[in-house]
């Protein structure tokens, strides 16, 4: 029973990770610019084909499509951002969802058109193949290195937006727009930044979850409900609270399907739900 339970909690840590890496960008550009992007599961459909089209085609080795993945699903939400989403910041919230759905639309017909609407596998390398035990538990290679991927992550994103004065000028922009123009902040780039950081680890997101999820043209729109609900659940613009968020929810998904098999993929949901009845900021949300 301990041998299953901490096979259980290492599998499910290691999926929150994978969702904690798919959603963040999510909560820093919804808290932080209160702009709704739907399309933010795009950007980690984009991610994922830049590695297998990398690897497939190009002999490229898996590490190197990863920060490929990022810039890739950056620069487009650049472009997105200065052509599309710029001009709704300050439209209201049916408008965002219904450009940034569009968008996801758009995204999946592209994808299915260019890679056809079938799985895409992805050959890691060898030394992510194997796993060794410990304690009666097994600890995939591949899992240990998603969940390092994650906490750097974290540490590096908690660092950038409450450390520096990038962070400092992003909150001073997001609380007041025309106090921090009056104070020579600019704030279409620090928005611009922000948006692409978000993305982009939306891509690095999508690029690590194909060995674990698979890929198809419907990852967009599959992974969009569980990137809202660690959102929800963690509570907007904290980073904190969506890695706990992921954490809690990842664990519980996975121990549903182990332990209570007829239940399926649902008590991520029953979860979610008792959380939000609980504190309905989110667990760190502060409005």
């Amino acid at each position: 029973m301990l041998t299953s339970l901490g096979g259980v909690l290492f599998d499910g840590f290691a999926y929150g990770m994978l969702l904690f890496l798919l959603s963040v960008g999510l909560s820093v550009t919804l808290g932080m610019m209160n702009f709704i992007n739907l399309a933010h599961g795009s950007f980690g459909m984009l991610g994922g084909y830049v590695t297998v089209t990398l690897m497939d085609r190009l002999g490229w080795p898996f590490l190197a499509t990863l920060p490929a993945a990022f810039v890739a699903a950056a620069a487009l939400s650049v472009v997105l951002e200065r052509l599309l989403f710029r001009h709704s910041y300050r439209a209201g919230e049916l408008d965002q969802v219904l450009l940034t759905i569009g968008v996801v639309f758009m995204s999946v017909a592209s994808a299915a058109y260019i890679w056809g609407t079938v799985q895409q596998p992805v050959q890691l390398p060898d030394y992510f193949t194997g796993s060794f035990t410990f304690l009666g538990v097994n600890f995939a290679y591949y899992r240990l290195f998603l969940i390092g991927t994650a906490l750097v992550v974290t540490l590096l994103l908690v660092a950038g937006l409450e450390w520096t004065r990038f962070g400092a000028q992003v909150r001073a922009a997001v609380d007041n727009q025309r106090m921090a123009r009056g104070l020579g902040i600019n704030v279409n780039l620090a928005f611009a930044i922000t948006f692409a950081l978000g993305s982009g680890l939306a891509g690095l997101g999508g690029s690590l979850a194909i060995a674990m999820v698979g890929l198809d043209p419907d990852f967009a729109f599959a992974y969009l409900v569980y990137v809202l609900i660690v959102v929800s659940v963690g509570g907007l613009a904290s980073i904190g609270g969506s890695f706990a968020a992921a954490t809690v929810l990842g664990i519980s998904d996975i121990a549903g399907k182990y332990y209570f098999p007829a239940l399926g993929s649902f008590l991520i949901y029953l979860v979610m739900v008792g959380v939000l009845m609980w504190r309905p900021a989110g667990l760190f949300g502060k409005r």
